[in-house]
């Protein structure tokens, strides 16, 4: 597996290997973790689905703007009322995806940013337009990619599948969120270690399943060290 670079990166791809392991939770620690130590940070949602009205503040958009305080954008950049894949809530309202304008605007928000949290929608290899995923988004933007996922059974496979994935579209993975899941079974605790012995990746952090902003902080403080150090 192929880990960071000696630069520090500007754009960190937040990515899941499904839906529902924690991407945003991560996010929203790591925005506040940086922010306290004084780094100019932007959290973008580029595609959100589910989101049939006015930005709510169970979005994934709007908790990630509340997190880092930002000005803009307070919400996901294309906002979709469907809870299904991106293109096909598109389809659903005769809405186009554009791609490259896509890229262009979250570049622009990350041109005023130290550091600029992307999150994908989505698994890896969820789609975002019906030609493009999470892998052709890192590539896009030339960002590094923290991949997350839950500390339950199964992860192990998911897990070394999405950082092979990662591997061998020489993407570069920061390290691997483990989150804690809402009902821990005989594997959580141990997947972390099997996944390093597996992979080679060094970098694996199991997060402690938290609601309190400062514990939530505390709890991702190994990545921001993960950034200064890559």
């Amino acid at each position: 597996m192929k880990e960071a670079r000696e630069q520090a990166p500007s754009i960190l791809l937040i990515v899941g290997t499904d839906t529902g392991v924690g991407k945003t939770w991560t996010g929203c620690a790591l925005a506040r973790a940086l922010r306290r130590s004084g780094r100019r940070v932007v959290a973008v949602k580029p595609l959100e689905t589910g989101c049939p009205g006015p930005p709510a503040d169970t979005e994934d958009g709007v908790l990630l703007a509340r997190a880092t305080g930002q000005s803009e954008p307070l919400h996901a950049l294309l906002r979709f009322r469907d809870p299904v894949a991106p293109p096909e809530a598109a389809d659903r309202e005769g809405r186009q995806i554009e791609f490259e304008d896509l890229v262009r605007r979250v570049r622009e928000y990350a041109a005023r940013a130290d550091i600029s949290l992307v999150e994908s929608a989505g698994g890896l290899l969820s789609p975002l337009t019906w030609e493009q995923s999470a892998v052709d988004l890192a590539r896009a933007l030339e960002a590094r990619v923290l991949l997350v996922a839950a500390d339950r059974l199964g992860t192990i496979s998911h897990t070394l599948m999405a950082l092979k994935l990662l591997e061998l579209n020489g993407l570069e993975v920061l390290g691997v969120v483990l989150t804690a899941p809402e009902q821990p079974d005989a594997s959580t605790g141990s997947n972390a270690a099997a996944i390093s012995r597996l992979s080679g990746c060094s970098r694996i952090l199991c997060a402690p399943r938290t609601h309190d902003p400062e514990t939530i902080s505390d709890s991702v403080q190994e990545v921001t060290q993960w950034l200064q150090l890559a």
